[in-house]
């Protein structure tokens, strides 16, 4: 799961990120809002968490961009303003919940957990499907038909966020940063390599077509 933290107070941040990272999610920050709003329309997060007073760009005016070209993602507020007419503007503009500050940490963990939950990146039982594919994060493979594919980790982590973002095209960059992030030593062409394993894989069952390279863009988790 990946997170983007968008927060100009140095300190709370780091606390964030640190809390963030030790319950296992991938993690982005900003400490303006145009750094934010950049790396909020470059990626693909299960988690928006924005303040609202943000140096250039507010973490309203953030939404409204955001929410213009994506109506799914769950969006978390953080404000120091304790007033019913803020908390309204952000919820009307597309927020899904917000946090006043000062916040106990363990409230925020519950509220972006309730967050991942609600949308759907996170199924109750670790399973999501789509088109006859099941992948299973408790088991870290894919299924066809109740018939293990066999997946080494960085298959499944590719499976898993294609189906997570079916029929969206999903660009090699996205992949890339996602399953082995642009730190990494390998090329980018390691995820034309991953695709080609998955498709040789599924080929077994006849699901391979799922699978689509859009000429030109990436690739594509889509049915007929």
């Amino acid at each position: 799961m990946k997170i983007l933290v968008v927060e100009d107070d140095d300190p709370l941040r780091e606390a964030i990120i640190s809390l963030l990272t030790e319950e296992n999610y991938i993690t982005n920050e900003a400490a303006t809002g145009d750094e934010g709003l950049y790396l909020a329309q470059q990626g693909i997060y299960d988690l928006l968490i924005l303040d609202i007073m943000l140096p250039e760009v507010s973490g309203l005016e953030i939404v409204k961009k955001v929410r213009a070209v994506d109506k799914e993602v769950p969006i978390l507020l953080l404000t120091a303003r304790d007033s019913v007419e803020d908390k309204v503007n952000g919820l009307e503009i597309g927020a899904d919940d917000y946090l006043v500050k000062p916040f106990a940490i363990q409230e925020l963990l519950a509220r972006i957990k309730a967050l991942i939950r609600r949308y759907g990146s996170l199924a109750n039982d670790g399973k999501i499907s789509y088109g006859g594919v099941t992948v299973d994060s408790r088991l870290h493979d894919g299924f066809v038909e109740n018939q293990a594919l066999g997946l080494t980790t960085k298959e499944y982590e590719v499976l898993e966020f294609l189906i997570l973002n079916k029929e969206q095209i999903l660009t090699r960059e996205q992949i890339f940063d996602r399953v082995w992030g642009f730190e990494s030593e390998t090329t980018i062409s390691v995820v034309d390599l991953y695709i080609h394993y998955l498709r040789k894989k599924m080929a077994q069952s006849g699901h391979d077509s799922l699978l689509r390279t859009v000429r030109g863009a990436g690739f594509m988790f889509k049915e007929k």
